[in-house]
């Protein structure tokens, strides 16, 4: 094949040497713009596993990689006059200008053609070719050529950086943290060379423009980063050499995506790599990863169906499929951990303490977790165990393992739940008219038994017209609170759990049929009359509700503020209004369901107002010492709808109405939603309006393990943690759980102790067969 890469990165050089060591009857050029051994920037990082490949790949390049790089286990934060460090984490460090250096001369060696000093401005510049390699970087000629048919969605970010470095050498991978009168800065530091250290210095918008930095000269820039950083720098000089930049050299950084990756020109198959296809932020160090690993998996792919032109079209079809799903995984890790920086100062660094933030820090990504910090440094990990358990109100043994952050005790108001975990409220749709029946009493009653701190049913009706199907559970009448009575009765005196009560009413979303007869499908017949915020169905043939008017405001709070008393008489000990997912509440709150144009329409008071009222009563009606939370839909997943922003906005406003907690969901208040799924999807919901409006919360979405709620739990993203469908397969999930992790302190009922011993060794054979 004739092979050109265009672009002397770190993608084409690497895919360059591949092929031509692979099959060298290829004819392959790389074109770079550059003067040989000529290039701009400081130190790369990349990981282990990653020099690990290139190990495999090419022994002669790895060699003299290894031989140039720094590597180092440990990261430092310095933050509020403090100094933390831990370590097991694994990072290669080595200079960009030796990188490619190395990688051109292997090239040469191994009768590649370097063109150097040349600028392409089209595809077509070589006709001779058969693949063309648009390895030209993030501002690719090839991809702007040819936009419509690779689909680039490119976003620039608020936040501004600056590339500097310093001969000051740093022994970690270094995070220090600095308040200024405007606003935060953060420096990203790490050692890359015998004499040098990268240093990025990231920064807010609004920070940037208050101390005038985009006036100034980059000379001035640097000084101020300088004097900034004069602690850490300890006297030595910060250095640029993007001289040739104009200004200030500040940048923001920008994210690509493309839809599609390759296209046929008429005579070459043309296929991006490196960041002409992809960027990955500099927060977790990835960009030159996928720029090596698309070179691997592209060289691997034509390795397998031969190094034929005739297979070309197939390879790339392959090598996109395979690489879409890895660079996904790592632009996702990258856009966590991007996004934290970029609200660290509103989010974080005034709020947690600089234990809690360290922990927040490394656990960024999302991709590094509660446990695999323990294989990381079992020593630091067990100290922050120690500490957060501390916090919790426990008296801990410095030389014993405690409890982990998802078991340790949290108290709100008058009630103390003995662990974080949630029964998260799932509609069963068994009951016969509201009550609850023997059904529910073995259901909720098991998942008590099975360890969850605090135990909710479904969402309770305030009213036969407020139910999603016939089968929904109500506390409208004395009947129905004996039901209730029993099974509180029945959790405080058989387990540790508490009970809660979710109280809400369908509005537009009632009147259908039971899931398994077709969800959110209307009754044929039985139903009932339907009344929203405004007269929109839900499904296009759902029936039409009506725009509540005063009168109906005023029973359904009257209904709610009986229900509330209900739930108080029963014994319950938490109380959770509903205004999410679309149901009666929820559909003022939302844009899209609401286009009143009364008092009760339009901005965000007067879309809260009628919730707000109702929210009143309910407070006023429910003791004092008992909590009460509040869930909202924290994103619509629909243009035109509410936005982690608006629920922000709506979050303080039950704060200041007496809420304890948000419940952090999203969705399913529009049936056109597209959400957006993922690990801990909604975590950064709960997030958010933890550290930002200064409530507690409930994550909810994908958690399924120990490991999930233990990282959410300590780093302060959510007090609690409510687990749905695993519980629906697992009654005694969180028991488990703790089983599967080591932990053999947390009681099981004493009923079920003989289970517990066995259950535990049966859990460590399998563990030690699997080593």
């Amino acid at each position: 094949m004739r092979i050109v890469c265009i672009g002397g990165g770190p993608a084409g050089l690497y895919f360059a040497l591949l092929m031509k060591k692979l099959h060298p009857d290829h004819h392959v050029t790389v074109v770079e713009r550059n003067r040989p051994y000529d290039t701009f920037g400081w130190g790369v990082v990349f990981s282990d596993q990653t020099m690990a490949s290139m190990q495999v790949w090419d022994q002669e390049s790895a060699a003299e990689i290894k031989q140039a790089f720094n590597h180092w286990d440990d990261i430092e934060v310095l933050f509020k006059g403090t100094r933390q460090r831990t370590c097991g984490h694994g990072f290669v460090g080595i200079g960009r200008k030796k990188l490619l250096n190395i990688l051109q001369a292997r090239c040469e060696a191994l009768g590649v053609e370097l063109t150097f000093e040349t600028d392409v401005d089209s595809d077509l510049d070589f006709p001779d070719a058969d693949l063309i390699i648009a390895s030209d970087g993030l501002n690719s000629k090839i991809r702007r050529k040819y936009a419509e048919i690779f689909e680039p969605d490119l976003v620039m970010r608020p936040n501004r950086y600056i590339w500097l470095g310093t001969n000051k050498l740093f022994d970690a991978f270094t995070f220090d943290f600095r308040k200024t009168d405007h606003g935060w800065f953060q420096a990203h530091i790490y050692k890359f060379d015998e004499n040098t250290s990268t240093f990025i210095v990231e920064t807010t918008e609004t920070a940037y423009e208050a101390h005038g930095l985009g006036r100034m000269s980059q000379q001035e820039s640097i000084d101020f980063c300088q004097s900034l950083f004069a602690e850490t720098l300890e006297g030595a000089e910060l250095m640029t050499n993007a001289r040739h930049l104009v200004g200030s050299a500040w940048l923001n950084f920008s994210r690509l995506i493309c839809g599609k990756w390759s296209h046929f020109n008429g005579r070459s198959h043309v296929v991006l790599m490196g960041d002409s296809a992809h960027t990955a932020h500099f927060a977790i160090g990835s960009g030159t990863k996928l720029a090596i690993d698309d070179a691997i998996e592209l060289a691997n792919q034509f390795n397998k169906a031969g190094h034929d032109k005739a297979r070309i079209a197939e390879v790339l079809k392959t090598y996109e499929e395979i690489r879409r799903v890895d660079v996904a995984r790592i632009q996702n890790a990258a856009r966590n951990a991007m996004e934290w920086f970029e609200v660290v100062g509103d989010r974080y660094a005034d709020t947690l303490p600089p234990e809690q933030f360290m922990y927040s820090m490394l656990t960024r990504s999302q991709r590094i977790s509660h446990e695999n910090l323990r294989l990381r440094d079992k020593g630091w990990l067990e100290g922050y165990e120690h500490w957060f358990a501390r916090q919790s109100g426990l008296k801990v043994s410095e030389n014993e393992r405690c409890l982990p952050p998802m078991f340790t005790p949290y108290t709100l108001r008058g009630t103390t739940l003995a662990n974080r975990i949630v029964v998260s409220p799932m509609a069963m749709y068994s009951a016969k008219d509201g009550l609850f029946d023997d059904f529910h009493m073995v259901h909720l009653g098991a998942r008590a038994l099975g360890g969850a701190g605090l135990v909710f049913a479904e969402m309770t009706c305030v009213s036969p017209d407020a139910r999603i199907t016939p089968g929904c559970l109500g506390l409208w009448n004395d009947a129905q609170m004996a039901g209730w009575k029993r099974f509180v009765d029945f959790v405080h005196t058989n387990s540790a759990a508490k009970v809660g009560i979710q109280i809400g009413h369908a509005g537009r979303k009632g009147s259908t049929r039971r899931a398994w007869e077709g969800i959110d499908q209307p009754l044929d017949e039985g139903g009932w009359p339907l009344i929203s915020a405004s007269a929109l169905p839900y499904l296009k043939h759902s029936p039409v509700p009506k725009a509540m008017d005063r009168a109906d405001m005023d029973r359904v709070k009257a209904d709610f503020v009986a229900a509330t008393k209900r739930a108080a008489a029963v014994g319950a000990d938490w109380l959770e209004f509903h205004a999410a997912h679309g149901y009666l509440i929820s559909s003022f709150l939302s844009p899209l369901t609401n286009r009143r144009e009364d008092d009760y329409g339009g901005s965000h008071e007067n879309r809260a107002r009628y919730p707000l009222e109702v929210f009143a009563a309910v407070r006023a009606a429910w003791p004092d010492d008992r909590p009460i939370s509040v869930r909202l839909s924290c994103h619509d997943w629909a243009e035109g709808g509410n936005t982690p922003e608006d629920a922000a906005i709506f979050a303080q406003m039950f704060k200041d109405a007496g809420a304890d907690l948000i419940d952090c969901s999203s969705g399913q208040v529009w049936k056109e939603e597209k959400p957006v799924y993922g690990r801990l999807f909604q975590t950064p919901f709960s997030d958010k309006i933890r550290n930002e409006i200064g409530i507690p919360t409930i994550a909810v979405g994908a958690i399924s393990e120990a490991d999930h709620a233990n990282s959410i739990i300590a780093a302060g993203r959510a007090d609690l943690c409510a687990v749905a469908r695993p519980h629906l397969a697992d009654p005694a999930w969180a028991l488990h759980e703790a089983a599967r992790i080591g932990l053999k302190s947390v009681a099981w009922p004493k009923q079920y102790m003989s289970g517990k011993g066995q259950y535990e060794a049966n859990l460590e054979r399998a563990g030690a067969a699997a080593k």
